[in-house]
């Protein structure tokens, strides 16, 4: 079925298809992201309003929305240009004035003739102690009145979309429902309660009171539910794939990873032990791992990488380690070196900058076999870069990196192991939104021997304290970071700021102590300024944020965040995580211009209250929202109409258990629930998985 099923066909027809949609109205709708008939039935109603009748306006909830029959009398024109027109009505118990603005006043007599009984409905207010309804959205003879709903749904709007165009196009696209045949699985469904499908799109459009627009509300959450289903079904494919994708045995024979942890100064933590098992495991298992090592800052990830990279060398294979940069892929060499020399292993570095007859060496050791374990960028992407035999490709920083990607990697090796790390903890509600199709391995235990961090917020006013601070501690042998805000939009106004304050530092402190990183910088100055730093030549490394990701310096003790009310909390723990990492005790100072937003106040104090990547994610979350958490433009992440991935991330696990049980049952989707299940797909539109069914 790699056609759009028939029974689809009128909610993929053009917009104008429904009734009181024109060409304009259709090209409007298109700022709401709504292009056919089924982005109308996704589009669900955010709040409502009452237009129960009342007898009187007396007693109603000012201002508010009130719903009466009344007997119409006199009509008063402005008195000047621009000025209301008046009608006064009269209800069961008061009388009160209809007002028009800007009003045509034939139009008005003829459809409020004085002595006429009409039932109008519209938003009271209070203008001088008297009750006044300003514009009535309905005024109807009281035998017509059974057109205004009793609660009537309130549609998100934008210009030129009215909320009667959006009733009519909804009313419209809710007359061509069809029935769908059912994908959820029976028990799932009788257990929740939900609907059928078809019953669950027009219940969610005609809400009888408040609690009906609950995300909690059996129609709604059946949406949600589908649409999570659908996300969670292309992931269980995408999944599948590479777990058909005939993988290979790679058993490790524990000698070399033997020698690793003799060489070691302490005993690895539980989490890891646990990490290492569950890759051993996978990779010993003939199908392909796709699994992904997610842990805090400073968790150990690396050392879980180097014995899973050994496990590929024991078994006589060969293995990868791609980093987004050149830098953080030079940092991995530094870290791992030293503990594969002392198992005996050949490691080696392949980046954009090996050129010529270096490279051509480097390439031809690979093919040969005899670099056992390559560090490396993108790189290692390229046509002519070929391995003996390449058994596990480690990825680091999952986030550049989305499905696509781990596909083409796997071509490399056809049957290579993958193992993604990412240093930034996901609340589970994300993990599962986005890495779905993957394994999940979590270090949440600190390395013995991490110390705790001190965290403290100084007012940017303390300035010349926190200098004098830092003048101590560097008479004393210690290093800091002083990381610069991004309080402009430009480039410029930055490296300004970072340069001025690299030039005060440098004032207050002494020539040659001081060092400076900005991204305007090329790259070979700044490694030099960073390798001056790790090797203790300069003692404060003045740097707008490049330094966030990875870099490694024992001795650094002591974080200076500047104007840290401009970063995100992810951002922030990623920076704080630079320090701590040696003997000495630790502090990060999160220096902020005072008054703060209660936005900022929020981000800082948790970072003060707690040093849990996870917690502090779980907050970021609240106050972000799911797409900009990874930047939504590159975050792969599906952009859901009904559901919420932070309310509703239970709904997401369920959906996740599903949908792999559904393709373990029925890999090709061929029963009758898999046939729904296709139709599921085309609906809520998941071409990636459409394509991999198709090729199959």
């Amino acid at each position: 079925m790699s056609t759009r099923p028939e029974i689809l066909f009128p909610l993929f027809a053009g917009l104008e298809t429904l009734e009181g949609v024109g060409p304009k109205s259709a090209q409007n709708m298109g700022a709401l992201a709504i292009e056919k008939p089924r982005d109308v039935l996704f589009t669900l109603p955010y709040s409502g309003v009452d237009r129960r009748k009342r007898d009187t306006v007396q007693g109603a909830e000012i201002p508010g929305v009130v719903t009466v029959e009344v007997t119409v009398g006199r009509h008063t024109a402005p008195q000047r240009r621009g000025g209301p027109y008046r009608v006064y009505v009269e209800d069961a118990a008061t009388s009160f004035p209809l007002v028009f603005f800007h009003a045509r006043d034939e139009y008005l007599r003829r459809i409020l003739p004085t002595g006429a009984r009409r039932v109008v409905s519209g938003k009271v207010e209070l203008f001088d102690g008297m009750a006044q309804m300003v514009h009535p959205e309905h005024i109807l003879p009281p035998e017509e009145a059974g057109d205004i709903p009793d609660f009537e749904p309130v549609y998100p709007l934008t210009a030129g979309v009215t909320q009667k165009t959006m009733m009519k196009a909804v009313g419209s696209a809710l007359a061509r429902v069809p029935d769908l045949p059912e994908w959820i699985d029976p028990a799932q469904k009788a257990q929740a309660g939900w609907p059928d499908w078809a019953e669950a799109v027009r219940a969610a459009h005609t809400p009888e009171d408040m609690g009906d627009l609950s995300p909690a509300h059996p129609a709604r959450e059946r949406l949600a539910y589908d649409e999570f289903m659908a996300h969670q079904m292309t992931l269980a494919l995408a999944r599948a794939k590479l777990r058909r994708g005939k993988g290979r045995a790679t058993v490790g024979t524990g000698n070399l990873q033997a020698k690793v942890l003799e060489a070691l100064p302490y005993e690895l933590t539980g989490a890891q032990t646990r990490a290492i098992a569950e890759i051993a495991e996978d990779m010993a298992a003939p199908r392909r791992m796709n699994r992904l090592l997610q842990g805090d800052v400073g968790a150990g990830k690396t050392l879980v990488a180097l014995k899973a990279l050994l496990i590929a060398v024991e078994a006589g294979g060969q293995g990868v380690m791609m980093a987004p940069t050149e830098i953080l892929a030079r940092q991995h060499l530094q870290g791992l070196t030293p503990l594969a020399e002392a198992a005996g292993v050949v490691i080696e570095i392949l980046t954009g900058r090996d050129k010529g007859a270096e490279r051509r060496a480097k390439l031809e050791a690979l093919k040969r076999g005899d670099i056992q374990i390559l560090v490396g960028t993108h790189a290692v992407f390229q046509k002519d870069v070929e391995f003996a035999d390449l058994r596990l490709a480690i990825v680091d920083e999952q986030h550049r990196f989305g499905v696509r990607q781990r596909l083409e990697l796997g071509k490399k090796g056809a049957q290579a192991d993958v193992l993604v790390m990412t240093a930034t903890p996901i609340p589970r509600s994300l993990s599962l939104a986005q890495y779905g199709d993957m394994d999940v391995s979590v270090l949440d235990e600190k390395p013995p021997g991490r110390k705790p961090i001190k965290t403290a917020l100084v007012n940017m006013a303390r300035m010349d304290e926190v200098v004098e601070h830092l003048r101590r501690a560097v008479a004393e042998g210690r290093q800091a970071y002083w990381v610069c805000p991004l309080v402009e939009e430009s480039e410029a106004v930055d490296l300004s700021s970072a340069v001025d304050r690299f030039k005060r530092l440098r004032a207050a402190l002494g020539e040659g102590v001081v060092g400076l990183v900005h991204g305007q910088m090329p790259p070979d100055e700044k490694d030099a300024a960073m390798a001056a730093f790790q090797k203790g030549e300069t003692s404060v490394l003045v740097s707008t944020t490049v330094i966030e990701v990875g870099v490694d310096v024992p001795n650094a003790s002591i974080m200076v965040i500047e104007r840290a009310e401009h970063f995100g909390l992810a951002q922030l723990h990623q920076l704080r995580g630079r320090v701590g990492r040696g003997e000495a005790a630790s502090t990060c100072l999160l220096m902020y211009q005072a008054p703060l937003s209660e936005g900022g106040e929020k981000r800082l104090t948790t970072m003060r209250d707690t040093e849990d990547g996870f917690r502090i994610a779980e907050v970021d979350l609240e106050m972000r929202g799911a797409g900009d958490l990874i930047g939504t433009a590159q975050s792969g992440l599906p952009r859901f109409r009904v559901a919420d991935m932070e309310s509703q991330s239970a709904l997401m696990a369920v959906a996740q258990s599903d949908a792999r049980k559904l393709l373990a049952e029925d890999a090709d989707l061929t029963s009758e629930r898999g046939q729904a299940a296709r139709v599921l797909l085309w609906l809520m539109e998941q071409d990636q998985a459409i394509r991999l069914i198709s090729v199959g």
